[in-house]
């Protein structure tokens, strides 16, 4: 038997009963490549809506179509193995009623074959939460700064700072886990909070700028590896990427001008007359 027909990806069950336990490492990667490398090291990888940023330029998520999420999804269910991959739900492909949402997580699962998906909001969602669960779909919940919400929040300013907030993030996390979803991510929350919440659900938390307290983290692997122009407070860069692939570039245009590039060992040569 072949080592890689040995591989099992991990699923939504096993990374709730991680709870409390040793932090889950959670990663996001839309391309196949990048999942390959990430897969080896992460237990879940997130194919966040985060791409319309970082693939595509956006200022924000909200331009992000069920489409691109399903064939970012497919790219990097081919180049992962062992990591469970979670799909966001894009803005608008969920929030009008808890049959829209099963139909597009539907869609979701069937055509990338990934093992959950996300979607954004607390209490206002937690009858979709059920429903999906109900049917045989994993949810990750996502409280806290919620990126796609940016028109009515009106910036994307760290949540729970005053302690007159904590009781609505609370129940939003609160309700996320009593629907059924098998974990949460709690983005840009004060730290007494994430830790707080942490301590009250039973189902894993995922930070993202809020607490080393948290049952696991997640970052958006661009920024992490130096690759963003700008990156949120709460990263920390583990590389510095874009500086290396300014100077390779710009070592390759020299050489295309100089026509040091291609050199004998980069072309074909005729075959041997017979």
């Amino acid at each position: 038997m072949s080592v890689q027909s040995t591989v099992r990806r991990k699923t939504a069950p096993e990374i709730r009963a991680r709870k409390g336990g040793e932090p889950i490492v959670m990663l996001t990667s839309y391309h196949a490549h990048t999942a390959a490398l990430v897969d080896r090291h992460c237990d879940v990888i997130l194919v966040g809506d985060s791409l319309g940023n970082v693939m595509h330029g956006f200022e924000t998520t909200v331009p992000v179509t069920l489409e691109m999420m399903i064939l970012q999804g497919c790219a990097v269910m081919r180049g992962s193995r062992q990591a469970l991959v979670v799909v966001d739900m894009p803005f608008g492909c969920y929030e009008a009623s808890k049959e829209q949402a099963f139909h597009a997580a539907v869609r979701i699962l069937k055509e990338t074959q990934c093992g959950a998906v996300k979607l954004e909001g607390g209490v206002r969602m937690a009858e979709t939460v059920a429903f999906l669960s109900e049917r045989g779909i994993p949810v990750m919940g996502h409280v806290g700064l919620t990126p796609q919400s940016i028109n009515t929040l009106g910036s994307f300013r760290a949540q729970g700072r005053d302690e007159a907030d904590w009781a609505a993030i609370e129940s939003d996390a609160a309700a996320i886990a009593q629907a059924g979803a098998f974990s949460v991510v709690i983005e840009a929350v004060a730290e007494p909070l994430a830790r707080k919440i942490t301590q009250q659900i039973a189902i894993p938390t995922i930070g993202i700028g809020a607490s080393a307290a948290c049952d696991g983290q997640v970052l958006v692997l661009e920024d992490m590896l130096g690759l963003s122009p700008r990156a949120p407070k709460f990263v920390r860069r583990y590389g510095n990427l874009g500086p290396a692939i300014d100077e390779a570039v710009e070592r390759y245009a020299a050489d295309v001008r100089t026509r040091a590039f291609p050199a004998a060992e980069h072309v074909y040569g005729m075959k041997p007359k017979t």
